[in-house]
């Protein structure tokens, strides 16, 4: 239909900022067509063209105005809370990180950004998801590591190790996305359904010449070809009762499933979310998967631990329609083994990844997915959120948590210390934390708290000490009468005092040799 060229609008005042504002009537147009016209309102003004054109460009110039300011309020610096107006933290960034975690990072006192241009001072922590972290781009004022989802091999962890820079991750951020596409990827084993849409698409489709009658007769008639089976009543075995691994024991609970579960490393954390009630456990890999009808991993890749974990010897003890899920990495499973599996006819089950493998690439019983584990936009912020806490938990007070490769250190701050604390990398050798406290002896400072901590060839000490008149001499004569210290770091008051300015009082022994 044609409509009368005259705009549709209300009955309404308009004005320019400033006048007052005029009515604007409303008759109603014809509209063009068959059959009994109908009639729309439309706006006619009681003002002249010339006014109407006045009144457009203002209000042109006023949103162009409004727009220049914004422009110019996003690019100025913004302010920190509470007025502090010294140095930031700066945070470089790869990838792109979840605004959510971003937003954790009190403005003003710090400053993050991908760009280096765009930082007040060298990095003094990196944020990342997938980019493959190369040595060369860690500069000696870098503190800490921190990736945004669980696994951290695109990162040199020995090296940093080495360096004294504790590497971070977010476990658990992620694990209700995972647990879900774990559960998706049971229904995709059991019930034809890639298989039943790929033939939709590729043969009855093409064969029907998408003839809509003639399909749909198709697909009731060819659904014999992919019969399935019911996951109620079935046996779930689950490698790992993490984060992740819980929430999956919990979930297959709900679908009727019976669950059996293997972890040798079980924290006491996760061993109190678990319905240990309602569940089996495997007191060995081989105990779970003579059971299993359904074996789920959720275990970390260790080069010499966890590679080919699920391997040729122990698939022989899997019931022949054994199906696995590996929503971890992917040499967690021997693709080799399990091809010579199904050559030989000894194993019908699916394998369902999101992980390719060069041996069972192209194979029908291999449904593998692109890598979606994690990719929700809820992980993501999860994810994002977490790292973001985790380094501002590292930088304003020294505390560790979720590192893949220095301890768990947490000192609370102690009521009405007004010194400095002092956090030191060291080799874990002995004698070492001896000469520290013996050096600390000698320039008569007070030791009033501290915790000492080491994993594997690290040790981490937090010291609380009394008021430090040369925090920089203190430094520099503790790892010249040390040679066991890699680096160390003085935090004060935060934002408060000269120690607890970002930037401040890093001692990096590699770096200054």
């Amino acid at each position: 239909m044609m409509l009368s060229t005259k705009l549709p609008v209300s009955m309404a005042k308009v004005a320019a900022p400033g006048q007052s504002a005029r009515p604007v009537a409303c008759p109603t147009p014809r509209v063009a067509g068959a059959g009994s016209a109908r009639r729309l309102p439309v706006a006619r003004a009681t003002s002249t063209e010339g006014d109407e054109i006045a009144l457009l460009e203002k209000a042109l110039s006023i949103a162009k105005e409004r727009a220049a300011k914004a422009k110019t309020a996003a690019a100025a610096p913004a302010a920190a809370a509470g007025g502090y107006s010294g140095p930031a933290f700066a945070i470089k960034t790869f990838n792109a990180i979840s605004p959510v975690g971003l937003e954790r990072f009190p403005a003003g006192k710090y400053v993050v950004s991908g760009d280096d241009a765009k930082l007040p001072a060298s990095p003094m922590a990196i944020m990342l998801r997938s980019h493959q972290l190369k040595q060369e781009e860690v500069p000696p004022t870098v503190r800490c590591i921190v990736r945004c989802g669980a696994g951290v091999n695109n990162i040199p962890v020995p090296k940093m190790t080495e360096l004294g820079i504790p590497v971070f991750n977010t476990p658990g951020a992620n694990a209700n996305a995972v647990k879900e596409l774990v559960i998706c990827g049971l229904l995709l084993a059991s019930r034809g359904i890639l298989e039943g849409n790929k033939y939709t698409e590729e043969v009855i489709y093409k064969e029907e010449n998408m003839d809509y009658d003639k399909v749909a007769k198709r697909i009731e008639k060819d659904k014999a070809k992919f019969v399935g089976c019911e996951i109620e009543g079935k046996t779930l075995g689950v490698v790992g009762l993490g984060a992740i691994g819980g929430r999956v024991v919990n979930a297959a609970l709900a679908l009727g499933m019976k669950v059996v579960g293997y972890d040798p490393v079980l924290s006491l954390d996760a061993a109190w979310k678990l319905p240990g009630d309602r569940m089996g456990r495997a007191e060995s890999l081989e105990e779970l998967l003579k059971v299993s009808d359904y074996v789920t991993v959720h275990v970390p890749y260790i080069k010499n631990a966890t590679h080919h974990m699920i391997n040729g010897a122990n698939l022989k003890l899997c019931k022949p329609n054994v199906s696995f899920l590996n929503f971890s990495r992917g040499e967690i499973i021997d693709g080799e083994a399990l091809l010579d599996m199904y050559k030989s006819g000894r194993m019908t089950g699916k394998y369902v990844s999101d992980f390719a493998d060069p041996f069972l690439s192209g194979h029908p019983k291999h449904l593998v997915i692109p890598h979606l584990g994690a990719s929700t936009e809820e992980a993501e912020d999860n994810s994002a959120a977490m790292a973001a806490d985790t380094v501002k938990d590292f930088l304003e007070t020294g505390t560790i948590r979720n590192s893949v490769n220095f301890p768990q250190t947490v000192l609370p701050p102690k009521p009405g210390h007004v010194g400095g604390r002092l956090c030191i990398v060291n080799k874990n050798e002995a004698g070492v934390l001896g000469q520290i406290t013996t050096f600390l002896g000698t320039q008569k400072v007070n030791i009033e708290q501290q915790i000492n901590t080491s994993r594997g060839d690290i040790a981490y000490t937090v010291l609380d000490l009394s008021k430090i008149d040369d925090p920089a001499g203190l430094q520099d004569g503790l790892a010249k009468a040390c040679p066991g210290v890699i680096s160390s770091r003085f935090i004060g008051n935060m934002f408060d005092d000269e120690m607890g300015k970002p930037g401040t009082f890093f001692y990096v022994k590699w770096a200054s040799s």
